[in-house]
């Protein structure tokens, strides 16, 4: 299979369907209160999940961030926390700032 019929398989199966969802989201939650219950629990859930995938990338990593050592993983976990906390619990600055942290770290610590 070559490279473009690829890339066209990940978007049509991966990314079309997830959009989806993203735009119904949108046109539904327009209307919703930010501070009513059913907001504040779909953020929690949001934000859990995100955590589990983390934890996993983490503990279990795939080959490719296997490389990267422990302490560097973890570090960015901690650098992306203290962000989170600092900037009023910024969930896009707190993965920005572990994911800039883990590949700053991983060229550092290269093999």
């Amino acid at each position: 299979m070559s490279e473009p019929s690829s890339y066209l398989i990940l978007v049509i199966a991966g990314f079309l369907p997830n959009e989806i969802w993203r735009w119904l989201g949108v046109l539904f939650g327009r209307g919703l209160d930010e501070k009513s219950e059913i907001v504040l629990w779909v953020r929690a859930v949001a934000i859990a999940v995100l955590a589990g995938v983390i934890a996993r990338l983490t503990l279990m990593p795939p080959p490719v961030l296997a490389d990267v050592p422990a302490p560097v993983r973890t570090g960015a976990i901690a650098a992306g926390l203290v962000t989170f906390l600092l900037l009023r619990r910024s969930v896009l600055a707190g993965v920005l700032v572990a994911e800039a942290t883990l590949v700053i770290g991983a060229a550092l610590m290269g093999p």
